[in-house]
């Protein structure tokens, strides 16, 4: 399930909303990134990785500012400071990366969590953890699409076109998605959405749970 043009409008106006509120370096950060879009925490997240040249998966002071920098979300120094007091714990002067995301995440009821992870796990047919275009068929109608219907997209298109929902905003795109990426992705869209009974119908409605 993807946002119509509309819907992603109307969420990057409620996050910049949001984002005028923030009290917090990392809820300012939260909703820089989804004033891009739903997947916007996903498209900081690669940037992130792209930069992880030893693949330690740790970000220190510096390559944290040049990651937002490059992505167009920018703190202040005291911001900064600020941020990574609050999440590097054991003052190692580095936080990790996946800690981070956690953090950047929207906050989710459990309730919500264990629905997307059964969309997920719906979708994941190979049970890999990753979603691939393979996954898809038999499990996505691609069908149904008008430009596949067109003959403009192949069934592989649509199913391409789908996956790219959860990484717009990121130069690296790979075609893949990974539980952590999905999570993001609803977790922006949960965010955007108080009413649990409307979230429910939505997800089960999108993947037939």
């Amino acid at each position: 399930m993807a946002l119509t043009a509309n819907e992603q409008k109307q969420f990057q106006l409620e996050s910049r909303a949001k984002l005028s509120k923030a009290q917090t370096p990392i809820e300012k950060l939260r909703y820089m990134c989804l004033a891009r879009g739903a997947s916007g925490i996903n498209g900081l997240g690669r940037q992130f990785r792209v930069m992880d040249d030893d693949s330690n998966r740790q970000l220190s002071k510096e390559e944290f500012t040049k990651g937002c920098n490059d992505f167009g979300c920018h703190l202040s120094p005291d911001e900064v400071d600020k941020l990574f007091a609050d999440i590097d714990t054991d003052k190692s002067g580095c936080i990790a990366f996946d800690e981070f995301l956690r953090a950047l995440r929207p906050p989710m009821p459990q309730r919500r969590i264990d629905l997307v992870k059964k969309a997920f796990s719906l979708l994941d047919k190979s049970g890999d953890g990753v979603i691939t275009p393979a996954d898809l068929k038999g499990v996505y109608n691609a069908k149904s699409h008008p430009k596949y219907q067109n003959g403009e997209w192949t069934e592989q298109d649509v199913f391409r076109e789908y996956l790219k929902t959860f990484e717009c905003g990121s130069s690296e795109v790979d075609g893949k998605v990974t539980w952590d990426e999905f999570l993001n992705y609803y977790s922006g869209i949960s965010a955007s959405v108080d009413d649990d009974i409307y979230f429910d119908l939505m997800m089960r409605n999108a993947y037939k749970l």
